[in-house]
């Protein structure tokens, strides 16, 4: 049950992308977690190259089977892996780092011209009560505390709001209450997959709401072909963002210009800090 739910949002959180996109293509799945992703992907890929900062053991072990995976412990945010891939994808995992635009500059740099990048992210936009309620108090009064202790708080947390989903937030007439759209998903995945969630978020060491506008800086028509720039505010709490590096990205500075009539300055995510 706990893979079948995974596989669901992993299929939403990559589209417009499918497994077809990752089929004989060298992958590199930046932040691979437990190695649940990777499952899914490496009977299509010819190979796939892992990584995460933590967790590689507990991915090996998990896909132990896979003869055609590599896993790696490096931080994505400053790994040199000497070369580029078909495909990169890093879902769930952006947003924890301590800096995602570095990060995305990194992921982009591991991307072969004429690959595509694949990411999911939280958002700014329509989580107001995480960013400015449960932030604020996991900051206050989690921090320091073991991961057996905060798993036995996300447990119940996770219990109790079991009853609110399948009441309150199935009434059609409270749709606008925060995160309706979102509990549909909580209702088809699994105790374990939804304690997971809750757990994620009082765990993570830090973490950084996406903007739309974030999103537009780094799916940017300059260095991804136009046509093929995904942007889509999912459930309205997280946003799936894919595209297609482009070949040649001075021939992107030049159709800017002939858009507009006027240079196009690299986003700022892409500026050198010196």
């Amino acid at each position: 049950m706990f893979e079948c739910s995974e596989r669901f949002l992993f299929e939403k959180w990559i589209a417009p992308a499918t497994y077809e996109d990752f089929r004989d293509k060298d992958v590199l799945e930046c932040g691979c977690g437990g190695g649940q992703h990777t499952a899914f992907v490496a009977p299509y890929a010819r190979s796939v190259t892992a990584v995460d900062l933590n967790t590689t053991d507990i991915a090996r072990k998990r896909n132990q089977e896979l003869s055609n995976v590599t896993f790696i412990g490096a931080d994505i945010s400053t790994m040199d892996l000497g070369q580029q891939y078909d495909l990169v994808f890093c879902l769930g995992v952006i947003h924890h780092t301590d800096d995602p635009d570095a990060t995305f500059r990194n992921i982009f740099r591991h991307c072969k011209p004429n690959g595509r990048i694949i990411i999911w992210t939280y958002s700014a936009e329509g989580n107001a009560m995480v960013r400015f309620g449960v932030e604020p108090l996991r900051k206050l009064f989690l921090r320091g505390l073991t991961r057996q202790t905060l798993l036995v708080i996300a447990k119940i947390v996770t219990l109790a709001l079991y009853p609110i989903i399948y009441t309150i937030y199935q009434i059609p007439a409270l749709r606008f209450l925060p995160y309706f759209d979102y509990f549909v998903n909580f209702r088809r995945m699994s105790f374990e997959r939804n304690l997971l969630n809750v757990f994620d978020k009082l765990n993570a060491p830090q973490t950084h709401f996406t903007t739309r506008q974030k999103c537009s800086e780094w799916f940017n028509p300059i260095n991804f072909v136009p046509e093929s720039i995904s942007i889509v505010h999912y459930l309205g709490v997280s946003y799936t963002l894919s595209g297609i590096k482009r070949t040649n990205e001075v021939a992107g500075q030049e159709q800017h210009q002939k858009w507009t009539g006027a240079p196009k300055e690299a986003p700022i995510w892409q500026r050198s800090s010196e």
